[in-house]
């Protein structure tokens, strides 16, 4: 639209601006306003609108969705309960179950499977109702700044007129779209996949009790998602390599026609199936989902949120609880430096810690995932196992992963120490996920080069994955009854009692002895 010039009226200062109004967005909006801060929300679309990524995590759901105070109306939505995944992946000719939790009393041990467009607008209109101001329809032009310091937004309304607000901090929860605004983006080579994704009815389910888990399937050329939603609608879709993705230039329904033919347990899943050919499913989408990774996540006066800082393959379902991990964080950050409490770079330090850690344990998990795939004669899978990437002399991206998802791993020497360290991580996965797996001799995990002093600890590995969820869970659950954490590293910080900012963490009693 023609542009009616600027404007900058009385309501154009706040505490915070949030560019999208995703579940990063909207999450990172809601807990800053929650804490009585001023925040404006601006979001290009109108909500409702169709978003790829419909599984959940039992983090967002009885993490971060009941601190901002949804758990009701999320469970009163209809969405598809889901225990966990299912897989056929990996030497088993059979699926197999990754559930949540072993006990099926557990209260938390599920997640959902959520149309996004009806979860999004949840997340949106209850950050509304916190108290922000959301504006849809409302583009952002570009970051306003004094000296090094992001100062505010000039944004074009729905109506084509620009105007400028200002605020101490502004969030880019953007998305992957986001360019240029801290740091550089660094590309991933062993994840570079395209994704070709569809909605389906009349498909078959799981049997039960995992009707509603997600399925994933390798194949050949890559591995499918099968994702059940509410209403008889199946979302699927095909995750192949760059190669194999030259079959969408002759068409995408003979791309996937041909890609559900080679997968043979989604060919009987959807066996009487149609493809939904109307409305906002009615089209069969591309996603290059190229995984890739900000060298900064946060510069004075601005914080990348989600999608916007780093990104991941999507076959463990991490893609919204990054999101709204990440809001949290970022939202500590500000609102402990609205509050006065404590310096911007420790605040941001702590937040950039901890995504780039969690970001990191996603990466190395997902990358033995790969590896535990066995078809030796598929470039898809041969290129993926980690004796043979490129991804080993990709020094820039490993860099930025490498020895920061555990802050007792080793110091980063270099991109083949690195992958030597977890040769065999990916065969340990397998028979600690899918114990009843034919493996003949077990492989233990290759000890590091002497360049990684220690080795990777697998199991140690996987129990620090788990760590943060639960904290984030128990926080939900107990609140400020719940007691203070430790630091993740020497002079860190740890969040408040109600999980909304940052503190100093308490003294040890060796510390306390030595002040006497």
């Amino acid at each position: 639209m023609e542009s009616r010039g600027t404007s900058e009226g009385s309501s154009s200062s706040y505490d915070l601006i949030v560019l999208g109004g995703g579940p990063g967005g909207a999450t990172l909006a809601s807990f800053v306003a929650m804490k009585g801060h001023r925040v404006l929300l601006l979001e290009e679309s109108s909500f409702p609108r169709h978003q790829i990524g419909e599984s959940l995590l039992p983090a967002t759901i009885h993490g971060v969705c009941s601190m901002l105070g949804l758990s009701e109306e999320i469970a009163a939505a209809g969405f598809t309960r889901k225990r966990g995944g299912t897989f056929r992946w990996g030497k088993s000719q059979q699926t197999w179950d990754f559930a949540f939790t072993k006990s099926d009393a557990d209260p938390y041990g599920y997640a959902y499977q959520v149309e996004r467009a009806r979860f999004d607008e949840m997340l949106l209109r209850n950050a509304a109702r916190k108290g922000v101001e959301v504006r849809e329809r409302h583009k952002a032009l570009e970051l306003l700044r004094e000296g090094d310091r992001v100062t505010g937004v000039r944004y074009r309304d729905d109506a084509g007129a620009e105007h400028v607000a200002r605020a101490r901090f502004v969030g880019d929860a953007s998305g992957h779209r986001s360019r240029g605004v801290v740091g550089d983006r660094v590309y991933s080579r062993f994840f570079q996949n395209v994704a070709l994704f569809g909605y389906y009815k009349g498909g078959k389910r799981l049997p039960p009790p995992n009707e509603g888990n997600i399925l994933c399937a390798a194949f050949r050329d890559g591995w499918f998602w099968h994702i059940p939603l509410a209403d008889d609608v199946t979302s699927v879709g095909a995750v192949v390599s760059r190669e194999a993705a030259e079959e969408l230039k002759r068409g995408h329904e003979q791309a996937m026609r041909r890609y559900i033919k080679a997968c043979p347990i989604i060919d009987d899943l959807l066996a009487g199936a149609t493809r939904v050919d109307e409305g906002p499913y009615g089209e069969l989408r591309v996603r290059k989902d190229y995984s890739y990774c900000n060298t900064r996540f946060w510069a004075p006066g601005v914080a990348l949120v989600g999608d916007a800082a780093c990104f991941i393959d999507p076959v463990f379902s991490s893609g919204v609880h990054l999101a709204t991990y990440s809001a949290l964080l970022a939202a500590r950050s500000i609102n402990t430096c609205l509050d006065g409490h404590l310096d911007e770079e420790r605040c941001f330090g702590e937040f950039e810690l901890r995504y780039r850690r969690e970001f990191g344990n996603f990466y190395q998990f997902l990358m033995a995932f790969y590896d535990m795939n066995q078809d030796a004669d598929s470039y898809f899978w041969s290129a993926r196992k980690i004796i043979n990437t490129e991804e080993r002399d990709n020094e820039a991206f490993i860099r930025l992963v490498a020895g920061r998802s555990q802050v007792d791993e080793p110091a980063f020497y270099g991109g083949r120490e690195f992958f030597a360290a977890r040769e065999g991580f990916g065969s340990w996965m397998e028979q600690t996920l899918n114990p009843g797996v034919e493996t003949g001799k077990r492989r233990r995990p290759r000890r590091a080069s002497p360049a990684v002093a220690g080795g990777f600890d697998a199991s140690g590995f996987m129990e620090g994955f788990t760590k943060e969820i639960a904290q984030l869970q128990l926080q939900a659950r107990l609140g400020e009854r719940r007691g203070r954490e430790a630091p993740l590293v020497t002079g860190g910080l740890v969040p408040s009692s109600d999980g909304l900012g940052w503190t100093e963490a308490a003294p040890t009693p060796r510390q306390r002895v030595g002040r006497i």
